[in-house]
Order: structure tokens, then C-alpha cells, then sequence
């Protein structure tokens, strides 16, 4: 009976949400360290507030702090986008491939679109080496995170 009740309260896509937003807090509050210590250029409000606004807070650690909320909640829809149509593949190079698509997808093609956002040409080899490690594990996160999940719940099932 207990089995039961756990398999209908099992909701993938609420998990995937959930998994998407912490994997945002957590790598991009990584990524404002970073930005602390010199190891990239860009921080999260550079993706962000900067976008649109240019104030004096958003330099600072509360335009970061809410930049960082921001991007967990954007990072929802990143895993439930996986979740919807990666969730299948099983192992660690699609979520590898996943981050590298996101990073080439927000440096390249969103330097376009906002001109204030820096195109990685431009960036030093320290900022791309950094931004290309943090995607790459943000992607294997996120990924690997749904897919083990998917994966648990499909052997549970059958």
C-alpha cells in the first residue's frame, strides 16, 4: 500500500524543476566566488541586471544575490527543457554536451541579441576556461541529476 501512495505523489517534472533551480543556486553562486577571485570576468549579474540596467547595486553583492535567484528560477525551465527531451539518455557526455551547448548558446548567440553582454572573443582565456568548466558541470549536474532520477523511477515502476 505504502508503494502505491509513493508512485502517485511521484511528479517527474515538479523534481526537474526543483533540480533546475537548485542547480542554478548552486552554480551560479559557484560562479560569483569565481568573479570574487579572479578566476572569470563575468559574474551572474553580468547575465543578468547588466542586461538592462545600470545602477550602482547591481556591482554589488545585492544585485549578485538577486541576480543569483534570478538565474535558479531560470534554471527551472533549463531542467524541465531536459527533463522533456534528454531525460532518456543515460550517462554523463549528453549532460556534457548539454553544458557546452548552453555555454556556446549564452556567449555567442546572446551577445547578439544584448549588446551590453560580452561576446566570448572577448573574453580572457582564464573567463572562458572558468565559464566553459562551470556549464560543463552545471549541464552534468542538472543531466545526470534527471536522468538518474528518470532512471530510478522507471526501474521502481516496472
Amino acid at each position: 500500500m505504502s508503494n502505491k501512495k509513493n508512485k502517485s505523489n511521484y511528479n517527474p517534472a515538479l523534481r526537474s524543476l526543483v533540480t533546475g533551480f537548485f542547480g542554478g543556486l548552486f552554480w551560479s553562486s559557484i560562479s560569483y566566488f569565481g568573479h570574487l577571485f579572479h578566476f572569470t570576468s563575468v559574474s551572474p549579474s553580468t547575465f543578468i541586471l547588466r542586461l538592462w540596467y545600470d545602477y550602482a547595486w547591481i556591482e554589488k553583492w545585492k544585485g549578485e544575490i538577486l541576480s543569483i535567484l534570478i538565474i535558479s528560477l531560470l534554471s527551472s525551465l533549463v531542467g524541465l527543457f531536459y527533463f522533456f527531451l534528454l531525460k532518456k539518455f543515460i550517462g554523463v557526455l549528453v549532460p556534457l554536451v548539454f553544458g557546452c551547448i548552453l555555454w556556446a548558446v549564452i556567449f555567442s548567440s546572446f551577445s547578439y541579441l544584448f549588446p551590453t553582454l560580452i561576446h566570448w572573443s572577448s573574453l580572457s582565456s582564464d573567463t572562458i576556461v572558468s565559464t566553459i568548466c562551470l556549464f560543463l558541470l552545471y549541464g552534468l549536474f542538472i543531466g545526470y541529476s534527471i536522468n538518474y532520477d528518470y532512471a530510478i523511477h522507471q526501474e521502481q515502476s516496472n
